[in-house]
C-alpha cells in the first residue's frame, strides 16, 4: 500500500476507533523491523526519527531510507520527524525530505509558541508537508512535577485557539504523560482527553508512551487518541534482542548473525504495541 501522508492516516485511525504506533526509528533495522511488524499485525506504522540523531545518521539518508521502505511495504506507513524544536529544525527536515514534522514549542510561551507553529505550517504548505504541534508541557518522565502537575496539563480552551490559529494538522497534548522512563505508575487524565477530543477536530498525539500501564494506553484509544510515540521501550527492545542474539550465537563474534536472529524480538515487541493499541480489532 506503499507511503501514505501522516494526516490522512490519523485521520483514518481516529474514525475507525483504533492506535497508530509511532515508532522512533535511528538505522535500517528499526525501520525494517517497525514496518514488519505492522505488516504481520495488518495494521498502518509511522516510522519517525528524532532529529537529535542526526550526528548519528543524517536526516536525508533517514529519510530516503523509511521511504523507500515505506514503498515496498504491503500496509501503509507513513514517515515523521518528530520533536523539532525550532522553526529551522523543522524546516531542515522538510529539505531532507520527510513528508510530515513536528514543530514542538510547548517550551515557549503561548503566544510564541502559536507564532513558530504558524510559520512552520506556512512553509509546510508550500511542499505539502504535514505538520503536528504540541501544547502543554509533554516533560521528563523521571520528573515528579511534570507527571502530576497539571498547570502543565494541555488547556482545553487553549487547545482550541490554538488548533484554529496555527493550522497544524495534528497536535500532542499533555495530560499526565511525559517522556523516558517513568518514576512512577503515569495516571492519565482522561477526563481533559474527553473534552480535548470533542472540543478539536483534528488527531491527537499522546507522547511518552514507553511505561504507561497497558489499560490507560487502550483507554486514551477508546477516547480518541490515534498517534502513539514509542521511543524508549523500542530502544530497550532493540538491546535486549541484541544481548539474546550474542547468546544465541555463543559470543562467537558473528555480528551479522547476531543481527539477523535479534530482529524477532524487535518485530515481536512492536506487533504487541500494535496490539495493544488495536482494542476494536481493525485490520486492512
Amino acid at each position: 500500500m506503499s507511503l501514505v501522508k501522516v494526516n490522512e492516516l490519523l485521520q483514518h485511525a481516529t474514525e475507525h476507533h483504533y492506535g497508530v504506533a509511532a515508532i522512533n526509528t535511528v538505522n535500517y533495522e528499526t525501520i525494517s523491523c517497525a514496518i514488519a511488524a505492522a505488516e504481520a499485525e495488518r495494521v498502518p506504522v509511522i516510522i519517525q526519527f528524532f532529529p537529535g540523531l542526526d550526528k548519528y545518521i543524517p536526516l536525508k539518508h533517514i529519510s530516503y531510507m523509511a521511504k523507500d521502505l515505506a514503498n515496498k511495504a504491503t500496509v501503509p506507513v507513513a514517515v515523521h520527524l518528530d520533536h523539532s524544536a525550532s522553526y529551522e529544525i523543522a524546516v531542515g527536515g522538510i529539505r531532507d525530505g520527510f513528508p510530515s514534522v513536528m514543530v514542538d514549542g510547548s517550551a515557549l510561551p503561548y503566544e510564541e509558541n502559536i507564532e513558530v507553529t504558524k510559520a512552520v505550517v506556512k512553509t509546510a504548505s508550500i511542499f505539502d508537508v504535514d505538520v503536528e504541534a504540541e501544547l502543554g508541557h509533554v516533560g521528563n518522565a523521571q520528573n515528579l512535577d511534570d507527571l502530576t502537575n497539571t498547570d502543565h496539563f494541555t488547556n482545553v480552551d487553549k487547545a482550541v485557539e490554538f488548533v484554529e490559529r496555527t493550522g497544524c494538522g495534528s497536535l500532542a497534548i499533555a495530560v499526565g504523560n511525559a517522556h523516558g522512563n517513568y518514576i512512577q505508575k503515569p495516571d492519565l487524565d482522561f477526563d481533559r482527553i474527553k473534552e480535548i477530543r470533542k472540543a478539536v477536530s483534528i488527531p491527537l498525539v499522546m507522547h511518552g508512551c514507553s511505561g504507561i500501564p497497558d489499560e490507560q494506553m487502550q483507554e486514551a484509544v477508546n477516547l480518541g487518541m490515534s498517534k502513539f510515540n514509542i521511543a524508549t521501550e523500542y530502544f530497550t527492545a532493540m538491546y535486549r534482542s541484541m544481548e539474546q542474539g550474542m547468546e544465541a550465537t555463543g559470543h562467537d563474534g558473528n555480528g551479522l548473525k547476531m543481527l539477523f536472529i535479534s530482529r524477532k524480538g524487535m518485530i515481536d515487541f512492536v506487533a504487541g504495541k500494535m496490539r495493544l493499541l488495536n482494542p476494536n480489532k481493525f485490520s486492512m
